[in-house]
């Protein structure tokens, strides 16, 4: 009996010294394996792209276990932010560049990999989003524009082309509106989908210049008459009938703005180019009928039509406090390696950063192509400016479609949050 008992008392000291070991140190697995942890927001394909290059890099590293952890889109910001307030960052992060990214980098929780990575190989104007003070601390896998999407059917039916000016495109309006057609689907729950149009507009009639100056606090500000004039006309649209009725209460993510296009009802929408990947899960025989078209020129006005809105995501970046910032480094490379970005646009119809990589899919090389020509990518405000000032920008954009604030009132309270938070 005694034998048992001692027996007994060494096999529970054995199982609770193995658990002290796992459990004192975050950067060694359970097999003495350093670890890496890898936070993401994408479901579906795009995750299964991600676990490849995982799987390659752990291939390339036996000695290295990556924990994969995806968290949804909406939490993901918050839960990244606790971390970081906590000490406790995941060592590869998913960010969007821009703002977002630079307020951790301000802080000093970002990995500066400048010295570390092949800049020739990215979109410059697309890692310019997450290079700051000539420092880059993220590499962008994926670059997203937004275009306005037709039903080519709908176009040939009333005699439509594509509008090359804002003129041309209410002249559409009309045209669709006389048929019973609505013009433009819009889902602005959110807010960000209209916000495309402000700052469309705003780049079409003072070209980008125009944000860059009033962010930089270089001159412009936000209650610029270009702001004023892209809010007038946006409200000329809305009294045109040109979007679905109750637009600012319909959410995008559930899809009835989309429906709207698919089943025939509207003729066009303003979107990122995920509507693509939207169209092939959702209503994959619509596709036939669609066609794309870049914003307007408005008359007289200093942008052009390489001037794109766009957006970069996902950008990975390390956490300063890694244990690994190699291993971290390399993970980063893999994730935006030649083979993660081609599958990564062939299967899933999104851009990617990288330079040399060419969409084998027809449509979304049409779009690339776009994205070659252009001069300037726009990223979003929201991405770019501070959370404060980007959540005004939102808000008043989606007051001024809904008729509730003037332009004049929505650019001042603007350029007052602004002299607020960037001087």
């Amino acid at each position: 009996m005694k034998k048992i008992c001692s027996l007994l008392l060494m096999l529970l000291f054995v199982l609770f010294l193995t658990a002290c070991g796992e459990d004192s140190s975050s950067s060694a697995g359970g097999n003495g394996k350093k670890v890496l942890e890898f936070w993401h927001i994408d479901p579906g394909e795009k995750e299964e792209i991600y676990k490849e290059a995982v799987a390659r890099f752990e291939e390339k590293h036996p000695d290295v276990t990556v924990k994969v952890l995806r968290i949804p889109n909406d939490a993901y910001k918050q839960k990244l932010s606790v971390a970081m307030s906590g000490g406790n960052p995941p060592d590869v992060f998913n960010s969007w560049g821009g703002g977002w990214l630079k307020q951790f980098v301000d802080q000093g929780k970002v990995l500066d990999v400048t010295d570390d990575v092949d800049a020739s190989r990215f979109n410059e104007l697309a890692l310019d989003n997450s290079t700051f003070e000539g420092s880059v601390y993220g590499l962008p896998l994926g670059l997203s524009t937004d275009v306005v999407f037709y039903n080519k059917e709908i176009f040939d039916q009333y005699g439509l082309e594509e509008p090359k000016t804002y003129e041309e495109w209410l002249d559409i309006i009309d045209t669709l509106n006389e048929n019973e057609v609505i013009p433009i689907a819009l889902a602005n729950k959110t807010k960000w989908p209209g916000a495309y149009y402000l700052m469309n507009f705003a780049s079409r009639i003072a070209g980008p210049e125009l944000f860059d100056s009033a962010f930089h606090r270089e001159g412009k500000g936000f209650d610029d008459e270009a702001y004023v004039q892209a809010g007038e006309y946006i409200q000329e649209m809305v009294k045109k009938d040109a979007f679905n009725e109750g637009f600012n209460g319909v959410p995008y993510d559930e899809g009835t703005g989309r429906q709207l296009l698919y089943s025939g009802q509207a003729a066009m929408m303003d979107i990122t180019i995920s509507f693509l990947n939207n169209v092939r899960s959702e209503a994959p025989e619509f596709e036939e009928k669609l066609d794309f078209f870049v914003f307007p020129k408005v008359e007289g006005g200093e942008g052009k039509q390489t001037h794109i809105g766009a957006a970069t995501g996902p950008v990975w970046s390390a956490s300063q406090d890694t244990e690994h910032p190699e291993l971290a480094t390399e993970l980063l490379k893999e994730l935006t390696s030649e083979e993660t970005a081609q599958n990564y646009t062939d299967r899933t119809g999104s851009l990617t950063a990288l330079k040399d990589v060419v969409p084998d899919d027809e449509f979304t090389r049409d779009i690339y192509d776009v994205v070659q020509q252009a001069t300037h990518l726009q990223m979003p405000y929201d991405q770019t400016l501070p959370p404060e000032l980007a959540e005004l920008h939102k808000d008043t954009t989606q007051a001024i479609f809904g008729l509730n604030m003037s332009p004049e009132e929505a650019a001042a309270q603007m350029e007052d949050k602004a002299q607020e938070v960037l001087e």
